[in-house]
């Protein structure tokens, strides 16, 4: 009697909680995965998932329920993580074969920090705002959508019945934007079995572009550039304003960072690069295509690297950066600087070592009064996944059903994201985000943060014909 009542009262809890969510769940017997893929997207946009917010748990707890509404149960679904705040789900559509390694797909539930007062008046970026054929809020576009998308869609299949040619398992994870740690990483220590995967689509990298409304191009990200830090300081005895000496910390500094500033490391193109180059070239016209044709032919050309180089994005995607981004020195206005840093970000190409970087740094300074070391270095290597030529001909082959002038190319992410763990251990990871943004409208991060309602509904889509392709 006593365990009946217990259920009963656990059964109770359930329901009030089932009630008391800012969006009712859709039936688990619902045949619209777009409405399930809106209602999910605005349940989870309208959680604060931010690190001074609630965290991933809310949201990983509201999908969990989405999952068993639609006939997830027991050891299909897995809700775990370091700390209360930052839990990650992760769910397994069972295939036919049972020995063949998994497919992984790949989004993060945290996002950026968004203050209302930043924003337009009208727009909260912890409501979903409709306005204009578009949605608003934190996460729109990073990537609140492809989590969304991705658990629609899981649960659409479990309806069906689908069962693909192997395991397909959903992460959705915690943690991302601040590092990674308690997400991925965190999985691939203690749960890899469980993301365990032959290869990983992440939704979190690579690019679906429109031009003026129109799919242009779109991008297969295997491989992304590597997060360092590097610490230039100086140190001096000081001394009165009023007796200035030539050995100052801040000249010394001074110096130092003109020397970095005029260094540029190599042009130095891997399998990924070359190819985006080539491709990108076949989109381009005049002097420019030339010189993207001359670079992938050779990277040495310093005609040609010169010339592209002046783009800012190109100049990322042909070799490593350093940037100097904070300066701090001095003690009081009217002494002699003792003490002068200066950090320098750099994102280092896959296939480079860090510790070339740091020694490149070095010599380029040649100042003994600059010491130069790490700020934050880490020792993992990430190289890039390799060209995976019958994935990149089913991505095409349903990208072209749909948009048949669509270019499609491998690609470089210059930024970082979750694929990087994934690599690092040896589960090869593609970004393939699903969802096409306006080229010149990349809001993630920034202010007004928004994604075609239109655009939503064919990732939905997308992701359904893709999985269905490849997994047939």
């Amino acid at each position: 009697m006593i365990n009946s009542l217990e259920a009963w009262l656990r059964t109770c809890i359930r329901v009030v909680a089932l009630l008391s969510m800012t969006t009712v769940f859709c039936s688990a017997q619902s045949n619209d995965v777009h409405q399930l893929a809106r209602d999910i997207f605005k349940q989870i946009i309208e959680m604060k998932t931010t690190e001074s917010g609630v965290g991933s748990t809310p949201a990983v707890e509201a999908i969990a329920e989405h999952m068993r509404q639609g006939g997830y149960s027991g050891d299909e679904i897995f809700v775990g993580g370091p700390e209360p705040r930052k839990q990650n789900i992760v769910v397994r559509l069972h295939g036919r074969d049972r020995a063949a390694k998994p497919i992984l797909l790949l989004a993060h539930l945290d996002v950026v920090e968004a203050n209302k007062e930043d924003w337009s008046p009208d727009i909260d970026p912890f409501k979903l705002t409709v306005k204009d054929g578009f949605y608003y809020g934190r996460g729109t576009q990073d990537v609140k959508e492809g989590a969304a998308m991705l658990a629609a869609n899981m649960i659409r299949w479990k309806q069906e019945g689908w069962m693909p040619a192997r395991d397909l398992v959903l992460a959705l994870t915690a943690d991302e934007e601040g590092g990674g740690a308690n997400g991925v990483d965190w999985l691939l220590k203690n749960h890899r079995n469980l993301i365990e995967a032959e290869y990983c689509l992440n939704t979190d990298a690579g690019d679906f572009d429109e031009i003026d409304g129109k799919p242009f191009i779109v991008t297969i990200s295997s491989a992304e550039k590597k997060y360092v830090a590097i610490a230039l300081e100086t140190r001096n005895r000081g001394g009165h304003g009023s007796l200035p000496r030539k050995d100052n910390a801040i000249y010394a500094m001074a110096a130092a960072l003109d020397r970095v500033a005029a260094y540029q490391f190599p042009i130095d193109l891997n399998d990924i690069t070359r190819e985006q180059i080539k491709g990108e070239a076949e989109l381009e016209k005049g002097a420019r295509a030339t010189d993207m044709k001359k670079i992938a032919a050779n990277p040495k050309d310093n005609g040609a690297g010169a010339r592209l180089s002046e783009d800012p994005r190109l100049n990322a995607l042909l070799r490593t950066t350093c940037v100097a981004t904070e300066i701090q020195g001095g003690h009081a206005e009217n002494a002699l600087p003792q003490h002068v840093k200066a950090v320098f970000n750099c994102r280092v190409l896959p296939q480079e070592d860090p510790q070339s970087v740091l020694a490149a740094i070095k010599q380029a300074v040649n100042e003994p009064q600059v010491q130069v070391g790490w700020q934050t270095i880490d020792p993992q290597p990430y190289p890039p996944s390799p060209l995976n030529p019958q994935l990149l001909r089913v991505i095409e082959t349903v990208v072209h059903e749909s948009y048949p002038n669509v270019h499609l190319m491998p690609s470089m992410e210059m930024g970082a994201s979750d694929g990087k763990f994934l690599r690092g251990a040896g589960i090869p990871t593609y970004g393939v985000s699903g969802v096409f943004i306006e080229q010149s409208d990349t809001r993630s991060h920034g202010k007004d943060e928004r994604l075609g309602i239109h655009e939503f509904d064919e990732s939905v889509t997308f992701y359904d014909k893709l999985m269905k392709t490849l997994l047939k």
